[in-house]
């Protein structure tokens, strides 16, 4: 069962964030969003991305990953 931390997250000033470097599988490897061209980046942002029908979508946390009380 995991457990998620309910503490208010801290709040960073701009010069305390670090930037998220996103990475896609593209041709069998693995390469940065961020080295694409203007081109290849348009088409990563219109994927779409497949849900199998009576599944939960892409991001939703499983059952096994909701927090949950304990049982006494």
């Amino acid at each position: 069962m995991t457990r998620f931390n309910t503490a208010a997250h801290p709040v960073l000033a701009d010069h305390e964030r670090q930037r998220c470097e996103i990475w896609t599988r593209v041709m069998g490897y693995h390469r940065p969003v961020a080295s694409f061209n203007t081109g290849k980046k348009g088409e990563f942002a219109e994927r779409v991305y497949f849900c199998e029908p009576g599944r939960a979508a892409p991001g939703t946390p499983s059952r096994t990953e909701v927090a949950t009380p304990e049982l006494a």
